[in-house]
């Protein structure tokens, strides 16, 4: 099985088998761009804490959610080395429309690099973020 190559979770890095927590769901997530995961991986999302290790988070952020830096470091814990979080966050207008530069702001402090955005859904952005790689060998 091959990811569509046109589709947003083939865009995001999605692959069939891969597993992704989310976080921060509510009724305000696009629901067309949750399945879209969902059918491209095969797997359900994982919801809450994980138990085992995920190949990718995706993270609904909203302005006015807590601290922003603490659920970061909460989404590396059970992320493969190379894995990466994706960031949606409503776009500009949008009611809880999250600032770029608070993202600039968090990512490095939580020991992450932004690496692209894409216009993932109607009314969400999604910010990609990895793990910086250590100076240390």
């Amino acid at each position: 099985m091959t990811t569509p190559a046109g589709s947003m979770a083939g865009r995001m890095g999605f692959e069939p088998g891969f597993l992704i927590l989310e976080s921060g769901y509510g009724p305000d997530c696009d629901e067309a761009l949750r399945q879209e995961i969902m059918s491209v991986t095969g797997n359900q999302l994982i919801a809450g804490p994980a138990h085992e290790v995920v190949d990718g988070v995706i993270l609904w952020w909203r302005e006015g959610d807590s601290d922003l830096v603490d659920e970061l470091v909460d989404a590396l814990t059970f992320l493969i080395d190379n894995g990466p979080i994706w960031l949606l966050t409503p776009k500009a207008g949008r009611p809880h429309h999250v600032e770029p530069s608070d993202i600039q702001d968090a990512a490095p402090t939580a020991g992450l690099s932004q690496t692209s955005s894409l216009a993932a859904a109607p009314d969400w952005s999604a910010t990609r973020l990895v793990a910086r790689k250590s100076a240390k060998r």
